[in-house]
């Protein structure tokens, strides 16, 4: 299995070392800079942009520059999504130039407007097409390419074997599965063994996806899958520094989580960071899901504000009042002030 096959050597995407076995997911609207940047500094083995519409890159659209932004982060790996094969690898080749050290093609996203415009996950419904893209993004890079997948469209229509096993011959250094198929969305359990077919049939890193929260269901992931790494999206969301405790366990390295005030001091870093990235106006909307996440996981550890602070925290425009509610979010806990 390629566990096996990977275990005990650093695991790398083509030449490009990873830093660990548990890798921080593209979400979009989430993965922003800010987040990713945190993520690498706890010890996320990779972090991945939100998915980059390449038509939109290719163009200079501001979004997709934003998205696509990676300072500050190394390796940085840019996700494109479309369906064109040459606008696909004109963005890959303009990602490149703009310093992307591995170029991820989106096969797996399963949200409506994107299979709506037939990418994303749709495209396990196009083989052919899917294949096309991978052989032209691949041949107008220099950098590795991957591809992120779900099992596929629907239980009548897994195709992860046979798609993975496509794009690794045409030149693909790693394949990332989610076990669900499109679908499923996120609901039931992800697959690991299905995931195992695929991890069984390459030769080269297979990273599972879905369902992986914490070191003990990361190491249950890897040895019923078979897979080299995990991927660790909707758990990392008000906690970004999980993805990097669970890639000292894997490797079995000491970590220290950050402490309650820390944790304050990282929410508000990725506040500050927004702001910065997005302008004010645009930077307090963009950041309020992310506001909304460290209130839940502070909350889920005995934290938290009371319902009008927590209400202000996600509706106000000023930065400063965001900060002190920030600060108050983990200063004492609910549990011991009750």
């Amino acid at each position: 299995m390629a566990s096996e096959q990977f275990l005990g050597s650093e695991l790398r995407i083509g030449p490009v070392p990873m830093r660990g076995r548990a890798v921080l997911a593209p979400m979009s609207g989430i993965s922003d800079v800010a987040f990713r940047r945190i993520a690498a500094r706890f010890g996320a083995g990779l972090v991945v942009t939100e998915m980059v519409a390449a038509a939109a890159y290719v163009a200079r659209a501001d979004e997709a520059r934003l998205r696509s932004e990676g300072q500050g982060i190394q390796p940085h790996v840019v996700q494109l999504v479309g369906r064109n094969p040459r606008a696909m690898g004109a963005a890959a080749r303009l990602a490149e130039a703009s310093g992307a050290e591995i170029i991820d093609i989106n096969f797996g996203c399963p949200a409506k407007k994107v299979t709506g415009g037939l990418c994303g996950s749709a495209l396990m419904r196009e083989p052919d097409l899917a294949l096309a893209i991978v052989e032209t993004v691949v041949a107008a890079v220099s950098v590795p390419v991957t591809v992120k997948m779900r099992l596929g469209w629907d239980d009548a229509s897994r195709n992860a074997v046979v798609l993975a096993s496509a794009a690794a011959a045409a030149g693909a250094q790693a394949v990332t599965v989610h076990g669900r198929t499109r679908q499923q969305f996120y609901s039931g359990r992800a697959d690991w063994d299905a995931i195992g077919e695929v991890a069984a049939a390459l030769a080269l890193p297979v990273i599972a996806n879905g369902d992986v929260v914490c070191a003990e269901t990361a190491r249950a992931c890897l040895a019923r899958s078979g897979a080299a790494a995990v991927m660790i999206g909707r758990a990392a969301v008000g906690q970004p520094w999980i993805v990097g405790e669970v890639a000292a366990a894997l490797a079995g390295r000491p970590f220290a989580p950050p402490s309650w005030a820390e944790r304050a001091g990282v929410a508000l870093e990725h506040y500050e960071a927004m702001l910065t990235l997005y302008g004010t106006e645009m930077g307090v909307r963009h950041a309020r899901k992310h506001l909304a996440a460290y209130a839940d996981r502070a909350t889920e550890a005995g934290f938290g504000l009371a319902e009008t602070d927590r209400r202000t925290l996600l509706t106000t425009t000023e930065p400063g009042l965001v900060a002190c509610l920030l600060r108050r979010l983990y200063a004492e806990p609910a549990r011991l002030a009750a």
